[in-house]
């Protein structure tokens, strides 16, 4: 276990901070937060984060405050589980926004409530198009967006259409009183209750009102590297520099930071730039109290988070450089993703691999495809290509 995927950082902040400040600007005021396996892990580091969550309304500007409460230690195996616990806890008897921790999304979460009210939907799922419906549960809705049937994780030749369940839904204020029924018994008593596998098909199959609802906004599900990347690369090109709390230096070039420091760096970087000591194609978004050496670095649809050092004669492309990460001379970073606290030597090349929290990388190393754990130690001179080593790359379970 090395971080909560909550706390993976997005463009430089936590992938939650992202969704909790787009519910508090839709109204939202008390946000629950749960874990599966390993949810007792997932509290402490997330509390020691967000805490009580007050100090996003003085950050963010926001009219009301955000009042985060977490899930108590039990032992939730599903995300229905977690669900189920934290609301029988805390006592809720309204409608709740349930929102998995690894989407990053644009969504209204008022107008797809009042979809919800309009269709008098038991539960209602955010739906959107996908060109590939590997690992998702996927929808066939009527005319009017009642879900039919519905498959989890199907094969892409076995699937009923290409709309995939985004893990955002909307629960009526009575949504548990279905485990009073006979049929729920079973999945109450062992605690089968994944939203996906089991809690979806089985309200469709015994007539309950299941409604999609059709997202329209950008979404993903960065649960794995090649999806986070493919989010950061998008969110890099969409967004405004407001949205990235970031000041354009240049054309395309953002840096983030509000301090006197913070301007004294941009105008470094800026002359940089201008006299040809940093090279920059595409969008680059940079962090604060970052440190760039002079001496043909180049940059290309980059993403470099706070306090990180990069050496000369880097090149960062189309990668992501986390926090407080040191990077030698002559660096090669391309499609990959480099973890938090990271050490690289001087010399390395990084090809579409992703770099855990906390390793330290030797000099001359040449990596292809891999994935290095954290804390991991690679060797000066060392070399791995196409390695099948999976496992918590740059963020942990829930």
């Amino acid at each position: 276990m090395e971080t909560s995927k909550g706390l993976v950082r997005l463009l430089n902040k936590p992938i939650l901070e992202h969704s909790i400040l787009s519910l508090a600007k839709d109204g939202i005021e008390e946000v629950y937060l749960g874990g599966v396996r390993g949810g007792y892990v997932n509290y402490t580091t997330l509390f020691d984060y967000f805490r009580e969550g007050y100090w996003l309304q003085k950050k963010y500007g926001l009219e009301k405050e955000v009042r985060i409460r977490y899930m108590p230690r039990y032992e939730s195996t599903t995300n229905g589980d977690a669900v189920w616990y934290t609301m029988n806890y805390y006592g809720i008897k309204e409608p709740v926004v349930v929102i998995q921790g690894d989407n990053i999304y644009q969504l209204n979460i008022q107008d797809m409530y009042k979809w919800h009210r309009k269709k008098n939907a038991f539960m209602t799922i955010a739906l959107q198009p996908v060109e590939d419906v590997t690992g998702f549960g996927v929808a066939k809705i009527d005319d009017d967006y009642r879900i039919e049937y519905f498959v989890e994780k199907p094969k892409p030749e076995q699937a009923p259409s290409n709309l995939a369940n985004t893990g955002i839904y909307i629960l009526s204020e009575n949504f548990w009183e279905f485990l009073n029924e006979g049929w729920a018994k079973e999945m109450k008593e062992t605690r089968r209750l994944d939203f996906g596998g089991d809690i979806i098909p089985a309200l469709i199959e015994h007539g309950y009102e299941v409604y999609g609802y059709p997202m329209e906004g950008y979404w993903f599900d960065v649960g794995t590297p090649e999806r986070y990347l493919n989010a950061a690369m998008y969110l890099l090109n969409h967004l405004s520099p407001e949205d990235m709390e970031a000041v354009e230096i240049t054309h395309d070039v953002y840096m983030q930071g509000k301090s006197e420091m913070s301007e004294d760096l941009r105008r470094n970087f800026r002359e940089m730039i201008k006299t040809g000591k940093l090279l920059v194609e595409g969008k680059v978004l940079l962090g604060r109290h970052i440190s760039i050496g002079k001496g043909g670095t180049a940059l290309e649809d980059a993403v470099i988070d706070n306090y990180t050092i990069v050496g000369r004669n880097c090149e960062i492309l189309h990668s992501v450089v986390m926090d407080r990460v040191k990077l030698g001379d002559n660096v090669r970073i391309v499609n990959s993703i480099i973890g938090r606290h990271v050490e690289i030597g001087n010399n390395v090349r990084i090809v579409n691999s992703v770099i855990g929290d906390n390793a330290v990388i030797g000099d001359n190393v040449r990596m292809y495809n891999v994935k290095i754990w954290p804390h991991e130690f690679v060797e000066r001179g060392g070399q791995r290509l196409n390695t099948t080593r999976s496992g918590r790359a740059f963020q942990g379970d829930d």
